[in-house]
């Protein structure tokens, strides 16, 4: 474990926990500054200042006064929208983001001094630091690591082993046409399983819900959303023996860039025997 840097008094930690079980790690491998990613040289070397101008020991980079590099960041790997399970399968499928973020201690006066500005930092009221973050980005707005940037994983919880990991969204909406590429992208909302292995799912920056396939992750179906999906759908039937729908909130995100509204989209499933 790294045991340079950081801030005066901070005590670090010689080791940290890690699970036995590789199924479960769910982050891609350190960053390097060869690896920054960008959809054109300007924008990569451009990413490759920033990795410069910051600390980075791996993922457990202590937090300095010059800042730092933090990967996986408050941004992921899982979020808020949880995992589904298959509990008769023994499934689990999670959503996951990797995107690297720029993160700097700020000193009390410094911040309180910014604060009253109206800038943008985490308080932290009572600390020797406040806290500035944010996302990792290129000029373009595409996150400095390498894709992919959001996948979807499925793992089979009585083998302890991962079954499928997939690219989770597209680059439509965040990058002009035509580079709208299959990367995986930043996600935000959770997903749900139905009895017939079906996983539905929006999250993504770019507006789709998605049914996929719980045995192999292949994308069955998607449709467009008005706003942002991220959100966790549910599914339902008005009686027992009834029609079953999918239903998510197409809100949108402020942070992620997918819009803004207040719509709710339900989608009926086909009836059985059909297609």
């Amino acid at each position: 474990m790294p045991q340079t840097g950081g801030v005066p008094e901070e005590e670090l930690s010689p080791t940290q926990p890690f699970p036995a079980n590789p199924a479960f790690i769910l982050r891609p491998a350190d960053l390097t500054e060869a690896a920054m990613h960008g959809f054109t040289p300007y924008d990569r070397n451009k990413c490759r200042e920033a990795f410069r101008a910051h600390d980075y020991q791996g993922m457990f980079t202590p937090p300095s006064t010059r800042g730092w590099i933090q990967f996986p960041s408050f941004m992921g790997t899982t979020n808020w929208g949880g995992v589904s399970i298959d509990a008769a399968r023994g499934i689990l499928v999670t959503n996951t983001t990797h995107a690297a973020a720029l993160m700097r201690l700020i000193p009390r006066a410094d911040a309180d001094r910014m604060l009253k500005e109206g800038q943008l930092l985490l308080p932290a009221a009572g600390s020797p630091f406040g806290l500035k973050m944010g996302p990792m980005l290129s000029p373009f707005g595409a996150p400095c690591n390498p894709p992919p940037w959001g996948n979807l994983v499925a793992i089979d919880l009585k083998a302890g082993r991962r079954l499928w990991e997939v690219p989770l969204g597209t680059t439509r909406d965040q990058a002009p046409f035509p580079i709208w590429l299959k990367l995986g992208v930043p996600n935000l909302g959770g997903s749900v399983i139905t009895a017939s292995g079906l996983i539905f799912i929006g999250a993504t920056t770019d507006r789709f819900i998605r049914a996929f396939d719980l045995r192999t992750g292949k994308v069955l179906w998607k449709s467009r959303l008005p706003a942002g999906g991220n959100a966790t759908p549910m599914t339902y039937r008005l009686r027992k023996d009834g029609r079953q729908f999918v239903v998510i909130a197409a809100g949108g995100h402020q942070y992620l860039g997918t819009g803004s509204g207040d719509e709710l989209i339900a989608y009926a499933l086909p009836e059985p025997g059909q297609r």
